[in-house]
């Protein structure tokens, strides 16, 4: 074909944009299944507990409107919210104890016990072999790093003892004790708990002193 042609001169092409027209807005979208809406339901929402991956179609008024009163939970009583939000930690899946459902080792009858040397790992089943020692090793050495931990325990100075005994408290208490001594104590002798009384006052302020030295020292 000659491009200098009067017949190529003459070829009109039209883009695809143009030969295409877009569908309307309502044919792309199904009518609002809101009772009495005739607008486009541009909008999911979801149909219910039971019903997961079912949506109805909504328009924005309307969608508003579900959402605002839409409850998962809604018919279930709190211990059975409880045990979905339990089980929706593991995505809803059975789940077993470690160990519970492992075979018994090669020769031995099923429901004999673990040979001397298997130690079972802590806060796993008793069927759980440790033939190589892991979990006995790691269980001796947390138990080392405690008794270091507690022999390295600063000296108590007599200002921070006698902080200590104003709160009830003993010598090496933590600092999670001493917050929750201290805010029991505050409620025990505000003053507006015992009708204004001097004394509860009195302790109050020896209580509020011994908490800022200990906060001062470090303690808290």
């Amino acid at each position: 074909m000659k491009l200098d042609s009067k017949y190529f001169d003459s070829i009109r092409v039209s883009s695809k944009r143009q030969r295409t027209a877009a569908p309307a807005r309502e044919e792309r979208h199904p009518r609002c299944q809101w009772k009495g809406c005739k607008s486009p339901g541009d909008h999911k929402a979801p149909r219910g507990r039971g019903r997961d991956g079912q949506f109805y179609f909504f328009c924005l008024e309307h969608v508003r409107q579900y959402n605002a009163t839409y409850n998962y939970f809604d018919g279930m009583n709190d211990s059975e919210v409880q045990e979905f939000q339990k089980d929706a930690m593991t995505g809803h899946r059975p789940t077993w104890k470690v160990g519970a459902n492992s075979p018994p080792p090669e020769g031995a009858a099923a429901g004999a016990p673990p040979p001397p040397d298997a130690a079972a790992a802590p806060g796993v089943g008793a069927k759980t072999m440790d033939p190589h020692s892991f979990f006995a090793r790691r269980e001796r050495a947390a138990r080392q790093r405690a008794e270091a931990a507690a022999g390295k325990r600063r000296v108590v100075k007599p200002l921070e003892k006698k902080s200590l005994e104003t709160l009830d408290l003993a010598l090496h208490a933590s600092r999670d004790e001493i917050k929750a001594r201290f805010k029991a104590l505050v409620k025990i002798y505000h003053p507006d708990a015992n009708g204004g009384d001097a004394r509860s006052g009195e302790k109050l302020r020896e209580i509020i002193q011994a908490y800022n030295f200990l906060k001062q020292a470090g303690l808290v």
